[in-house]
């Protein structure tokens, strides 16, 4: 019905009823971001990462914090996971519990704000005094109709900053930021937007603007089971694994120093981070192969995801993932099905969300890219539209040494596929799928 609707009713209509309702709702909890520092943190990958290790260091000092994600919420000492598989919530939940973070004595809002929440006004209202790009690639095309688009929507969280005054918290006077990855090929177009300082982080040399402060380690090193580098003469030695977790760390370290954190209280909070949930998840349950939960679910993450295993002790790599249906972009398919065929032995697709789409023709679409570069129905590609059974196979196909590596899905806590919501969390099923096999 949701989508009929989107289908007759004028564009111009949509957009006048959500800034409606956002009006209405930034009245109703009486504009909370005013009484809070706010981050904002968009990109195509690792956002939900970022925010977290930024959360980490702007509490490590003994202030609250408050973080919205498609992983989880936390207000204060409250954490728990997002379970309404929105990246930005609707409109009046995101100012509610904003509000409910000033009420639990909060300094800080570290807010995931994704493209779509963009061009639908969930992020009117908010007085964001920092802005974070983690990286740009192709996402999400369909809902912006270009890439261009796509850039330009998340361009807006950057403009933004100028259009308000700098906030005044408990008497100090907040200098807005923008913070941006300059490994990432669209660097240029956010750090272009007006702030009081900017600040970029990478592992490369560049040629930037004088007034941009770079945050880049001397050196660094990848591990199979953590990772390590050097930032102004600092060891750093992070639970966390490959080089995109470096680039999050770099952009939390860059939020610490704007906000008066030494780089030594940056090293010691993130030091403290074991994991971020769903995220290079190991999944034990006493097997004698490794199993992996990750978020990955489009190309540039494959590809980064694949690159980190290769630091991996194991033997063959059996690979279960699917794509979204619907609106979703499509044309990713065909690129995820070759990636998985190019870098693992076995690959099993199936349903990720293939919401009101046939989930066979899902399947069928991401294998024809497996087959291009040389994958065999029944031999070393399987397509399993039931996602339990998948992971059943991918175990049961495992021996001594191998690893099990399911994507695409993280901790999200259902699947919609034939129109219908059902309670789901690989990590979950996986463990169950790996006593029962015991």
């Amino acid at each position: 019905m949701k989508g009929l609707l989107k289908k007759i009713i004028p564009k111009k209509w949509i957009c006048f009823y959500h800034k409606l309702v956002v009006i209405v709702a930034n009245l109703v909890y009486g504009f909370p971001s005013k009484d809070l520092i706010v981050v904002g943190v968009t990109g195509t990958n690792g956002k939900s990462s970022t925010v977290n290790l930024i959360a980490k260091v702007l509490e490590s000092q003994g202030d609250k914090v408050g973080l919205m994600t498609t992983i989880n919420y936390k207000i204060g000492d409250k954490e728990w996971l997002n379970s309404t598989r929105m990246t930005m919530l609707g409109r009046l939940q995101l100012q509610k519990m904003l509000r409910q973070m000033v009420k639990s004595g909060c300094k800080y809002a570290v807010v995931e704000t994704s493209s779509e929440g963009i061009m639908q006004n969930r992020n009117w209202g908010i007085r964001y005094d920092v802005a974070v790009m983690t990286n740009l690639t192709p996402e999400h095309i369909e809902a912006h109709g270009s890439f261009e688009n796509y850039k330009k929507a998340k361009g807006k969280l950057f403009a933004g900053l100028a259009k308000q005054p700098k906030k005044i918290y408990k008497g100090e006077e907040i200098d807005k930021a923008i913070i941006v990855n300059l490994d990432d090929e669209h660097w240029q177009y956010y750090l272009n937007f007006s702030s009081d300082k900017k600040y970029a982080y990478g592992l490369k040399e560049y040629r930037y603007p004088e007034e941009v402060k770079y945050i880049k380690p001397k050196s660094y090193q990848l591990f199979a089971d953590h990772t390590t580098f050097n930032l102004k003469g600092l060891d750093f030695n992070t639970n966390l694994i490959g080089d995109f977790n470096i680039y999050n760390s770099l952009a939390a370290i860059c939020v610490g120093i704007h906000f008066g954190f030494t780089v030594e209280q940056c090293k010691t909070a993130l030091e403290k981070v074991k994991g971020i949930p769903g995220r290079m998840e190991l999944i034990k349950e006493g097997q004698d192969f490794t199993v992996l939960v990750d978020y990955a679910h489009d190309p540039k993450s494959f590809e980064g995801l694949f690159a980190t295993l290769k630091m991996f002790e194991k033997n063959k790599i059996i690979h279960v993932f699917g794509s979204a249906g619907g609106v979703r972009d499509h044309a990713k398919r065909p690129a995820l099905g070759r990636l998985s065929g190019q870098n693992v032995d076995i690959t099993i697709i199936t349903d990720e969300d293939s919401y009101d789409e046939p989930v066979s023709k899902v399947l069928n679409e991401i294998a024809q890219g497996a087959k291009d570069v040389g994958k065999k129905e029944s031999q070393d590609l399987f397509l399993i539209e039931d996602r339990k059974e998948a992971i059943k196979k991918a175990c049961e196909l495992a021996q001594v040494g191998d690893m099990v590596l399911i994507t695409g899905k993280g901790t999200e806590q259902s699947i919609k596929s034939n129109n219908k919501i059902m309670e789901w969390d690989d990590r979950d099923v996986a463990r169950e799928v790996l006593q029962n096999l015991k």
